[in-house]
């Protein structure tokens, strides 16, 4: 019983976090500024890295942890050279 109770609310967070997924892709798309379009991306990518774990614990592997890992680094990363970027007009000084 308690095992169904799991999955299913796993499978429910999956559900909402592809929702905010489509929230943060018509952000990105129809952003006004800028910054709302970082912000988008920034959005996308916490949500996807929440996807990749709520999978891990659906299927039990622990390699999508892994990869949350991975994509929790590269999004912090690129957030702030995105955030540079607008602000300077440059990466690399």
């Amino acid at each position: 019983m308690m095992e169904l109770a799991i999955i299913w609310s796993v499978l429910l967070a999956q559900v909402m976090l592809a929702i905010a997924m489509a929230f943060a892709l018509y952000r990105i798309v129809k952003g006004p500024r800028g910054q709302d379009r970082i912000l988008g991306l920034d959005t996308l990518y916490i949500n996807a890295m929440l996807m990749l774990l709520a999978f891990g614990i659906r299927t039990a592997n622990t390699i999508y942890f892994e990869i949350a890992l991975i994509i929790a680094l590269i999004g912090f990363a690129s957030s702030i050279a995105f955030a540079k970027f607008l602000m300077r007009g440059e990466v690399i000084e």
